[in-house]
């Protein structure tokens, strides 16, 4: 992590250890954070130099052997501060993997110089074992926690209530500091990781629809040119076939000729954008309609292993706009991928029931209903969408008897 401008007193939590980037990263700069790590080091200092009397008692034996040296305070208070900064600076200054060793290096320096532990140093230590689980190295965390039961263990009665509560202290919680920050990191991993997933299935599934609407554009331009087809086709044999007609009038079915032709060609500069970059156009059959729902079902019937998949016609048949027979065709087909899908083996009735203005369509499983239906994805939006693009609706959810029910009503329109 570079050089920041001056930050908030959060930025001492970052600087060691607490925050996202200096967890793992390098040197943490700014103006707060390296006041605060200096004021910490002062602190050290001064329980060092309180903590049992150490500096007088030092002293007074110093001054025994050397005579009253000048250089004894010089250079008690030198170790002192070297002790104090030692166990602040390095979190501020040092990468996670060089700061723990630094931090517990002064620790130990503190208990075998000074026979104490100062508060500084223990909390230093516990936010340098937290850095190098959130860096990932555990085992150094592990192998820098090590000495300290050793020492509670090893402390005996001489030692002092207070160091030794400070020693477990270390014990316990180094271990523990080092896991919170191994968490942590464990959990930022599985979020980094779940965005990921939500940005790639959104991406699949956006592509699908996508690819659903242009299939639907380039089957429509199926039909409409069709009719395009059918008016050129009439008008010019209008124009032809009509005795004693009038010049004014082979004149306008000429036009009304060219501009279906016209049509036509626009429609097919339009198909070829829709088609896949790159691929070959695919093979010109007819559009399928609902004379073809009979080898659709055999075809559902095969792939569910001979599972009962029923046709239910009620009305009187008549010719439909070929518009709405292509969606009814691909709504059945959806809707029959997605029972197979959701559930396998259920029973599947297919029912069309034909009235004066439209065509009711509903294709029902008898599998464990929409808790375990398809959920709302690209295939129901593809249904929704062809039925909307000849004026019907479509709606899902449970069937009547339960189950898993897709119904449409779909305008009957001209016929062909």
């Amino acid at each position: 992590m570079g050089r920041t401008a001056v930050r908030p007193v959060t930025a001492w939590w970052a600087a060691a250890g607490g925050g996202r980037g200096s967890a793992r990263g390098g040197p943490v700069g700014g103006a707060v954070p390296v006041l605060l790590a200096v004021l910490a080091a002062v602190a050290s200092f001064a329980e060092l130099v309180a903590a049992d009397g150490s500096l007088p008692r030092l002293a007074a034996e110093r001054a025994q052997q050397t005579a009253g040296s000048g250089l004894l305070g010089v250079q008690l208070l030198f170790l002192l501060g070297l002790f104090g900064a030692a166990t602040a600076l390095p979190l501020l200054h040092l990468r996670p993997a060089a700061a723990g060793p630094a931090v517990t290096a002064a620790v130990l320096g503190t208990l075998g110089a000074f026979h104490t532990a100062t508060a500084v140093g223990i909390a230093a230590l516990l936010l340098a074992q937290y850095r190098l689980g959130r860096a990932g190295r555990t085992p150094l965390a592990l192998a820098l926690a090590l000495p300290f039961p050793a020492l509670a263990l090893a402390a005996g009665a001489d030692a002092g209530t207070d160091l030794r509560v400070r020693l477990w202290l270390l014990a316990a919680l180094a271990p523990v500091a080092a896991a919170a920050g191994l968490h942590r990191r464990s959990r930022e991993q599985r979020a980094a990781h779940e965005r990921t997933r939500t940005l790639a299935l959104g991406a699949v599934a956006e592509n699908a629809v996508r690819a659903e609407r242009a299939r639907i554009a380039r089957e429509l331009h199926d039909v409409v040119a069709h009719h395009v087809s059918m008016i050129a086709v009439r008008a010019e044999t209008a124009r032809l076939a009509t005795p004693d007609l009038p010049a004014q009038g082979a004149e306008r079915l000429l036009e009304i000729g060219d501009a279906a032709r016209d049509a036509l060609a626009e429609m097919r500069r339009l198909l070829g954008v829709l088609r896949e970059d790159g691929r070959a156009a695919p093979a010109r059959v007819p559009q399928p309609g609902l004379a073809d729902l009979g080898e659709l079902l055999a075809q559902a019937r095969r792939a569910a292993g001979g599972g009962t998949v029923r046709l239910v016609v009620r009305g009187t048949p008549a010719p439909l706009d070929p518009g709405t027979e292509l969606a009814a065709y691909r709504i059945v087909q959806e809707a029959l991928t997605n029972a197979r899908r959701h559930a396998p083996g259920a029973a599947v009735e297919v029912e069309l029931h034909h009235t004066a203005t439209a065509l009711e369509l509903r294709v029902r499983d008898h599998g464990p209903g929409p808790g375990g239906g398809p959920p709302d994805g690209h295939g129901l939006t593809g249904m929704r969408e062809r039925a909307a693009a000849v004026g019907g609706t479509l709606r899902t959810g449970t069937g009547p008897g339960g189950g898993f029910a897709v119904t449409a009503h779909l305008p009957r329109g001209a016929a062909r």
